[in-house]
């Protein structure tokens, strides 16, 4: 097995923090903010593939500060958080290279604005700092930086539309963050601690009704995050009106730490289940009124965004079954929708780029004009859409194979749903891919090209999303493992505490 220094577990946050700080100060010159910024999250990513090898042979936990768990603040690497950042750092980079395409392509040093490099680096610190987080409050830390970073992001070039959406955006997240800190008191005063692997050993000895609030408080502040159903009513207004790169990133990271974290809680904190047919409930009316949203819109743009919140659905349908099979599906599909639904907002941004709109009505004829950019839309496309033999399909077979052999009532409506979903899912990708690239456009088309700084991270994006095909049984077998860890709680919990954590942390 790979031994991996456990030191290395707070880079992916340390690392993006302090090169925010550098290109802050090198605001004045925009290419060494470029340099700094690209450097840093490409450390990111090799330390991220380092804390994934080293966490296959077990939890990697540091202590900051020195101070032992659960009196000072874990950072733990274990085999789901690695797999995380690890994912999310590549995803990170490649936006960030496409951005400064766009930026190149444009012939502008100052664009994008100055402010635009710390603040994704700033981004990128929340993000890792919530996946590596051991305790609840990091979490909420990590949220807020998300919240920072992302306000900014979203509001880039003060537009009035862009205005008005990222103020639709943060009050959802303040009120989601309200939830949270409010959850965040309960607990203290029920257990005495927000520390994960502790909470996981007292929660079960306070009274049933405080879990029970406890468990639908959190439920609530990160369903809100992830947009599921039915407080998924912002995203789809939100997300479409900032810049590609941003939008990208949005749609592939920031829902998924909202799962993250109800895969994290649900699995560690309330083992037993009690709400899991609730979850079945609104992973079906997330999927089908996500899809039902995709199938009605004429703008690509607003099409990803409902088909972004309806396969949350088929994550959180993985988690209520809570089974190894369906757990290790629902990571499965964590990575590969992180990965596609990116790429997608990706190549949305070429193609407003060549067609002058992200409206189908106004698209047509792209299949001719530009078939280099067909191709790199067809592919994720089709992998969303679940098109065997590609990643979506295998995620998909994964999730209701796990869903028929639990066998229940509940859980066969839900399969269901999930393969109608999966149907209309396809109808709409192909109504988008018919007007945009087969049907003739309505006006010509703008001559501008589509500069290859963009197309090249694209590439590379599209090109990941087919490895995941290619590698699909190792890391099929890698997520298996993360899932048996995860319906375990005291593999967490012996990891953070020591093997006599029952008596210390009781």
């Amino acid at each position: 097995m790979t031994t991996v220094d456990p030191t290395l577990v707070p880079l992916p946050v340390i690392i993006p923090l302090l090169t925010a700080g550098l290109t802050l100060a090198l605001w004045k010159a925009p290419r060494l903010q470029r340099i700094f910024a690209v450097a840093a999250l490409a450390a990111m990513v090799v330390i991220g593939a380092m804390l994934l090898a080293g966490a296959d042979g077990g939890a990697l936990v540091v202590h900051l500060g020195g101070w032992q768990a659960p009196l000072g603040i874990d950072l733990v690497a274990d085999r789901f958080s690695a797999l995380m950042v690890t994912v999310s750092s590549f995803v990170l980079l490649c936006v960030l290279l496409y951005s400064l395409g766009q930026d190149i392509a444009d012939g502008s040093p100052e664009a994008p604005v100055s402010i635009y490099y710390p603040t994704y680096l700033i981004l990128a610190a929340g993000v890792s700092n919530a996946f590596l987080s051991g305790d609840l409050f990091n979490i909420y830390v990590g949220f807020e930086i998300l919240l920072a970073a992302s306000y900014v992001l979203l509001t880039l070039g003060g537009t009035s539309e862009r205005i008005r959406a990222g103020s639709i955006y943060v009050i959802v997240a303040l009120l989601s963050s309200i939830i949270f800190l409010t959850a965040l008191a309960l607990i203290y005063a029920a257990a005495g601690t927000v520390n994960l692997a502790q909470l996981a050993v007292r929660l079960p000895q306070i009274d049933p009704g405080v879990q029970l609030a406890i468990q639908i408080l959190l439920l609530l502040a990160f369903g809100i995050k992830a947009a599921i159903f039915p407080v998924s009513a912002w995203l789809p207004d939100s997300y479409p009106t900032a810049p590609a790169p941003v939008t990208a990133v949005f749609a592939g990271l920031l829902t998924k730490v909202g799962v993250y974290a109800i895969v994290r809680t649900q699995t560690l904190l309330f083992p037993d289940g009690r709400l899991n047919d609730v979850l079945m409930v609104l992973a079906l009316a997330t999927m089908v009124v996500g899809v039902l949203g995709a199938v009605a819109q004429s703008d690509i743009k607003r099409l990803l965004s409902f088909t972004l919140v309806s396969h949350i659905g088929y994550m959180i349908f993985g988690i209520a079954l809570a089974t190894p099979a369906s757990m290790a599906a629902a990571l499965f599909y964590i990575v590969h929708h992180i990965t596609v639904q990116t790429t997608l907002f990706l190549v949305v941004g070429l193609v407003e780029r060549r067609g002058g709109s992200t409206s189908l009505d106004r698209l047509g004829g792209l299949a001719k004009a530009s078939p280099g950019l067909a191709i790199l839309f067809f592919i994720p496309a089709m992998s969303l859409a679940g098109i065997p033999p590609l990643s979506g399909f295998l995620g998909k077979i994964g999730l209701l194979q796990a869903g028929v052999q639990v066998g229940s009532g509940l859980a066969y409506i839900v399969v269901v749903g999930g393969v109608v979903t999966s149907l209309l899912t396809l109808y709409a990708i192909i109504k988008a891919w018919n007007k945009a690239f087969w049907q003739t456009p309505p006006e010509d088309l703008p001559q501008e090209r589509v500069p290859r700084t963009m197309v090249v991270p694209t590439a590379a994006m599209v090109a990941f999303g087919l490895a995941l095909t290619v590698v699909a049984a190792p890391l099929y077998g890698y997520v298996t493992r993360a899932a048996a860890d995860l319906t375990d709680p005291s593999v967490y919990i012996h990891s953070v505490l020591g093997p006599d954590a029952t008596q210390e942390a009781s």
